[in-house]
């Protein structure tokens, strides 16, 4: 079925401007470049001969970007170290223009970094330095009053909970933040992990990957088994009182299942054929893309059908990188309506 021209390019000019209140773990993306020539000889690995070194937004940040590049406004709520890596970050963030005031510097805690080492264009090795424990009292307690002035500050229009098991998402901070999005009728939207999956009650929309799906639900999920993905949707939706389900599954596209006056509403696209490079930040696209067509009320399909292009549309890239919002544009108008 496809989208008149008009309606996709009305939604894409109403990203614009759009308020996203984006919370959950922010990292440093740290990228080190170089060429492999040939094999140490102190062990049978790889020499990484370096000539690059770069530093992007990660995690949730990387949301934020991809919220920036779709044309709508970022607001970062997030808790990171006190620390030369959190020092980083901020600089980033003034780098990349995503307002700061969202962001607190606790002593307690490390700012996370993902070190990955890139050899001929190949990642060779990720080294990871974080904490993962829950936030402290303390931190819990500013992170919540900061919520509250955020909303009260910006005129949000969709929540993003982006969930990396790194202690930010506490199923405290969870409860509170639904509740208060639930007194200002505002939709939430959950890129979930395993340890609080059911944590998330009541949201507009939950998107697991498949593994997270089967990790969640402890169930047996098949991507070769369309029924199987919809009965674990429905069983989700179900526990959790979730309006709309929507599973990525890699080269399989995408699931969604949604609830809809009265009525239950499923659909699978499959995946674009690309030359896929690395998967690294494909599921903060799709959440932030979907995201905005949640604050904009997209028709299901449309909503889907863009997440799902431009999730693949990234991962042509090598490293994390936000999506081209024009690129963007034009293949939903190729693809999705037959007009360019």
């Amino acid at each position: 079925m496809k989208t008149e021209k008009r309606v996709i390019e009305r939604l894409f000019e109403d990203f614009k401007g759009q308020h996203v209140l984006i919370i959950g773990d922010v990292m440093i993306d740290a990228y080190l470049w170089g060429k492999v020539d040939r094999i140490s000889p102190e062990a049978p690995v790889p020499v990484v001969q370096l000539n690059r070194r770069e530093n992007l937004l990660g995690g949730a940040a990387n949301v934020a970007l991809n919220i920036k590049a779709l044309g709508a406004v970022p607001i970062l709520c997030s808790v990171i170290g006190n620390d030369s890596r959190g020092i980083e970050f901020s600089d980033l963030l003034e780098k990349d223009g995503i307002p700061a005031d969202g962001i607190i510097r606790s002593p307690s805690r490390i700012t996370t970094t993902k070190f990955r080492i890139i050899g001929n264009n190949v990642q060779m090795l990720r080294v990871d330095e974080e904490v993962d424990s829950d936030l402290s009292e303390p931190d819990s307690n500013l992170l919540v009053k900061r919520l509250e002035e955020l909303f009260d500050r910006y005129p949000v229009r969709v929540v993003v909970c982006q969930d990396y098991n790194k202690g930010v998402l506490t199923r405290d901070i969870i409860e509170r933040l639904i509740e208060m999005a639930a007194k200002r009728d505002i939709p939430v939207v959950v890129d979930p992990k395993k340890k609080n999956f059911d944590a998330y009650r009541g949201v507009d929309l939950f998107k697991p990957n498949l593994k997270e799906l089967r990790e969640g639900l402890k169930a047996d999920v098949d991507v070769n088994d369309i029924a199987s993905v919809s009965n674990a949707s429905a069983l989700l939706q179900q526990n959790q009182d979730i309006k709309a389900v929507m599973v990525t599954l890699s080269e399989a596209g995408v699931f969604l299942r949604e609830r809809f006056q009265g009525h239950d509403m499923e659909l699978h696209l499959p995946a674009h054929l690309r030359k896929i490079a690395d998967v690294s930040g494909a599921g903060d696209t799709v959440i932030s893309v979907a995201s905005l067509c949640r604050a904009l009320n997209a028709e299901t399909r449309l909503t889907a059908a863009l997440s799902n292009l431009a999730g693949g549309m990234v991962c042509e890239y090598v490293g994390v990188v936000p999506v081209d919002r024009e690129r963007l544009k034009r293949e939903a108008l190729a693809l999705l309506t037959g007009e360019e």
